[in-house]
């Protein structure tokens, strides 16, 4: 009977461990778990510094708080021929949904470089590719890679160099305060619940449509 005594112990031990995992077996994934944790306690912007594309140096932290809106913030590179296009298109159909909306004074779209290669130029060709008002999304690449790496876990981004030049890398859309905090984090298939996130953090627009019924996450 020991043996089985032994194995009830095991059992329970691996449940328990389960359950810390998945965060009360709401979620299923060491991310989704992430997820959660991010959205019950938002999670502050580390110092940074960026490279603007009209050549400013910026602290991300800072200039996120100075903006004054929620800000939808996801990470490419310039030379990304396959994931970072499928998101700058589905970014660029949030700006347009941003603007439909009258949505511009409370929610801007963020993208941010991981790749070192890219400067001031190279995100503003890209900006000029994806059709980007500056108004609403900016661009930006991180200047120190201490710092970047270290942004990067926060957001959850990583980042795998691959053969001729490029990388491999996860996405998502992440939510950004006003007084720049990390609050929600969105799959990208899911564009109409990232503006609906930033909506609710930011406060509603007037007269607006809920949002997340113009945008699908086809």
């Amino acid at each position: 009977m020991r043996w089985v005594f032994a194995l009830v112990l095991a059992f329970a031990a691996g449940l328990g461990a389960l359950y810390g995992l998945t965060g009360g077996f709401t979620v299923l994934t060491a991310e989704e778990a992430r997820r959660q944790d991010v959205a019950r306690a938002p999670r502050a912007i580390p110092a940074a510094e960026v490279l603007a594309k009209d050549g400013r140096i910026l602290d991300l932290g800072q200039d996120l708080r100075r903006d004054g809106r929620v800000a939808i913030v996801n990470f490419f590179y310039t030379r990304c021929l396959s994931l970072c296009l499928a998101q700058g298109s589905v970014t660029e159909r949030l700006q347009q949904a941003i603007e439909a909306r009258g949505l511009q004074d409370r929610i801007r779209l963020v993208s941010i470089s991981f790749d070192v290669r890219d400067r001031a130029a190279d995100l503003d060709r890209y900006a000029v590719r994806m059709g980007a008002d500056p108004g609403i999304w900016q661009f930006m690449t991180f200047v120190r890679p201490a710092q970047r790496d270290a942004a990067l876990a926060l957001f959850g981004i990583t980042v795998v160099p691959a053969p001729l030049g490029e990388f491999e890398h996860n996405a998502a859309f992440h939510i950004v305060t006003p007084d720049g905090r990390l609050a929600r984090i969105v799959d990208l298939d899911e564009p109409g619940l990232a503006l609906a996130a930033a909506e609710a953090l930011g406060g509603a627009g007037r007269g607006a449509a809920p949002a997340g019924r113009e945008m699908s996450g086809s």
